[in-house]
């Protein structure tokens, strides 16, 4: 096992993950991050270096931690030969097995080698897979006339509007979530809708992997095109510097499938699959 230091290796390694899109996408994202000032305090392990069967992304041992934030304490995989991966879950010191964390990747193998390896340690596995996408650049922005004016207005979200965006995520609802909500409100791309008193309506914005996420618009607010709107713009603002435009949709989630065939998003031939670990201690 090796840990990745040199800036320079690190800018090698994002030329190298390229080459291995699509199933290398969530790492890559991590490490363009990482790149461009690691916000969120990551570090690369890896096999062996330049050859390297598998890498992960992690947090930053000295980094601080809830050992309860699955959301903050997440691991991105990769691999060319999933030996490799389960090598490296089984040597010492890899994985912090003793918080709740997660584990993502889009590659089969990652499902099963991070269960086989949790099970053995006792260790509760919630998985969720979902449809891998892209968004096409050749995708035109709609008509935005109507929003030209002081309302609605498209913009970005701002700390102050975490709570809301924690209290309708399905995966919030925590103080874990809402600190992790204004960590990448702070550091990373986002649109939103507002209306006519400031309140975002619609909204989309960006996580530690480069992925678009928890795009929402309330239920009042629906069929008005403020959702397609915002995804388009984030997609527009992250190519702009250089990023992937990814994201991940559930299979019953079928209004967002329909806006994003709308769009002409490609649905990759991967799937994005997602662990959450609990150790026996937390599971109460």
């Amino acid at each position: 096992m090796l840990v990745l230091n040199c800036s320079i290796k690190l800018l090698t390694l994002e030329k190298m993950l390229k080459s291995h899109f699509p199933e290398s996408l969530k790492v890559y994202g991590a490490v363009m991050n990482m790149n461009r000032g690691n916000p969120f305090q990551k570090e690369v392990v890896v096999d062996s270096w330049p050859d390297f069967k598998a890498v992960i992304t992690r947090r930053q041992k000295e980094a601080e931690t809830d050992n309860l934030d699955h959301y903050t304490n997440a691991y991105a995989v990769f691999y060319k030969d999933f030996r490799a991966y389960q090598q490296l879950l089984e040597e010492h010191d890899v994985i912090n097995w003793d918080q709740v964390f997660q584990i993502q990747g889009l590659q089969n193998e990652v499902c099963d080698v991070s269960n086989a390896v949790a099970n053995s340690k006792q260790l509760g596995v919630k998985l969720t897979s979902f449809k891998a996408v892209q968004f096409s650049p050749h995708s035109a922005l709609p008509d935005t006339n109507a929003l030209k004016g002081s309302s609605p207005r498209l913009t970005y979200l701002n700390t102050a509007d975490a709570d809301l965006l924690n209290r309708t995520w399905s995966r919030g609802g925590n103080e874990q979530c809402l600190r992790y909500i204004v960590k990448l409100i702070s550091c990373f791309p986002s649109v939103c809708v507002r209306d006519d008193k400031g309140n975002p309506v619609s909204w989309s914005l960006t996580d530690q992997f480069a992925t678009m996420c928890h795009g929402y618009t309330l239920p009042e607010h629906r069929r008005k095109g403020y959702s397609q709107l915002v995804a388009l713009t984030l997609a527009r603002k992250l190519r702009s510097q250089g990023f992937p435009c990814q994201g991940n949709v559930l299979d019953d989630n079928t209004a967002s499938i329909s806006l994003l065939k709308n769009v002409r998003a490609e649905f990759l031939p991967c799937r994005f699959h997602r662990l959450i670990l609990t150790p026996a201690a937390f599971s109460g």
